[in-house]
């Protein structure tokens, strides 16, 4: 068992934004429904948590009530090996979310994604001040991350 799990807060999509999960990232899985039952506060049946894991990576979501919404002071990064990767993650994540700067969307639950090739932090840590101050203005003018556009800006 990991020593920190994830929390997250939903209103009542607690099972559904898990399934959507699963079925973007490899070696993922519903691991545990708890569900109501009855007399609780919750419709019998519905889910109380959903323990599933991304990429081996264990989480639990609640259906704890409209009270709480997700912000971008908490993120998941999406550390990604090429353009395809950005593209995948990014196209099913960006489905029926928000399109913000930077690599950064929130999908449609309201959860905050960072899409980032692993390249980045290898072009913005030149030694070169020019050449990583190419990629960090080219970076500031994108949604999606373009990783040859990235490259260009870094060869100048």
């Amino acid at each position: 068992m990991q020593k920190i799990t994830p929390f997250l807060w939903y209103d009542n999509q607690a099972e559904e934004a898990a399934t959507f999960y699963v079925s973007i990232f490899d070696n993922s899985k519903i691991v545990d429904v708890a569900r109501y039952g009855e007399g609780g506060p919750g419709p019998e049946g519905t889910a109380i948590t959903v323990a599933f894991e991304l990429g081996g990576q264990s989480f639990v979501a609640l259906n704890g009530g409209p009270q709480f919404k997700f912000t971008e002071a908490v993120s998941f990064v999406i550390n990604c090996k090429d353009q395809e990767e950005v593209d995948r993650f990014w196209d099913a994540l960006a489905e029926g979310g928000t399109i913000q700067e930077c690599g950064w969307l929130k999908d449609r639950y309201g959860l905050s994604w960072q899409v980032i090739p692993t390249v980045l932090s290898k072009l913005l840590g030149d030694s070169d001040p020019a050449k990583a101050g190419r990629v960090m203005g080219a970076m500031l003018q994108m949604k999606k991350i373009e990783i040859k556009d990235l490259e260009e800006a870094y060869a100048g």
